[in-house]
């Protein structure tokens, strides 16, 4: 190898990059802005250092628990495309390397959310740990209801944020983790639809049926894309929000299920693919309304 071609590789396998794909830092990024977003809308005064501290805690378990599911399907990831190229199964990082690694993170997350918190929102966010690595994480090869499982510990974050804020789980609090709740199965179906290739080579069938990108799964897809927009008007229902909020929830989830139509009708992967991109701006619009809105 050449000294160009290894300076590249140097770039492209360095320590630093392994480790951002170990805890998935983008992602982590994603989950962490719901958490703070339910902190804003549950504060009546923002406490500037535990909004700190929620926010590296909640990294570090989330980076933690995205760590320990790559240590679990290391073998697995072998045998997907977009997996493949992860540190463990490339060996590029050694299993102890890597609970070592998930390990501090947990007690560094632990630590954050302790001290800059309370009580029940670390022992929620360990909760979520557990059910997303040693619940969803071994359901995923056995039942297609691991989304429904994993659906759980997905919702936690912006429940996190208003118990930072509040140390207590109010109505609000449910609605914020019923709506992300239910935003996960459109948003997790659609990548499930554009990966159901890849995943089959692990032996993962998380679609709604395990048989593939047909309008049985669209339908049900569909199904759970509409029922947000009766939900959007619960926070109406229940006196949370006026109606320029509600109007503005309404209009998220319609715009939301569109894409979901589309897919019903044509059930082509790159309709797949537009609800998937749909679903990274329905959330942040919500949750900013309602941040805005209560």
């Amino acid at each position: 190898m050449d000294a160009i071609a290894m300076k590249e590789g140097v770039k492209k396998y360095s320590r630093w990059k392994d480790y951002a794909l170990f805890t998935k830092v983008r992602l982590s990024s994603l989950v962490i802005f719901s958490a703070l977003i339910g902190y804003l809308i549950g504060a009546e005064q923002v406490n500037w250092l535990s909004f700190a501290l929620l926010a590296v805690g909640g990294t570090c378990i989330t980076a933690a628990s995205n760590g320990m599911n790559q240590i679990l399907e290391r073998d697995l990831d072998k045998l997907m495309l977009r997996t493949m190229d992860r540190p463990l199964p490339q060996e590029r990082m050694k299993v102890n390397e890597a609970w070592l690694l998930a390990g501090l993170l947990t007690l560094g997350g632990t630590l954050c959310l302790w001290l800059g918190t309370n009580l029940l929102t670390t022992v929620l966010s360990l909760s979520a740990l557990v059910a997303y690595t040693f619940v969803y994480t071994p359901l995923k090869r056995k039942t297609p209801l691991a989304v429904f499982v994993g659906a759980f510990p997905g919702a936690v974050p912006p429940l996190l944020g208003w118990t930072a804020a509040t140390g207590t789980i109010g109505q609000e609090a449910v609605l914020l983790f019923f709506l992300q709740f239910m935003w996960q199965f459109p948003h997790f179906w659609a990548i499930a639809w554009r990966l159901d290739e890849d995943y089959r080579r692990a032996g993962f069938y998380l679609l709604p049926f395990p048989t593939g990108r047909n309008r049985a799964n669209a339908f049900q897809i569909l199904l759970y894309n509409m029922s947000l927009i009766p939900i959007s008007l619960i926070p109406y229902w229940t006196g949370m929000l006026g109606g320029l909020a509600t109007g503005i929830l309404v209009l998220a989830a319609v715009g939301f299920a569109l894409p979901a139509i589309k897919l019903y009708w044509s059930c082509k992967n790159e309709d797949a693919r537009l609800l998937m991109f749909a679903s990274f701006f329905y959330l942040p619009i919500i949750q900013l309304t309602l941040l805005f809105g209560l």
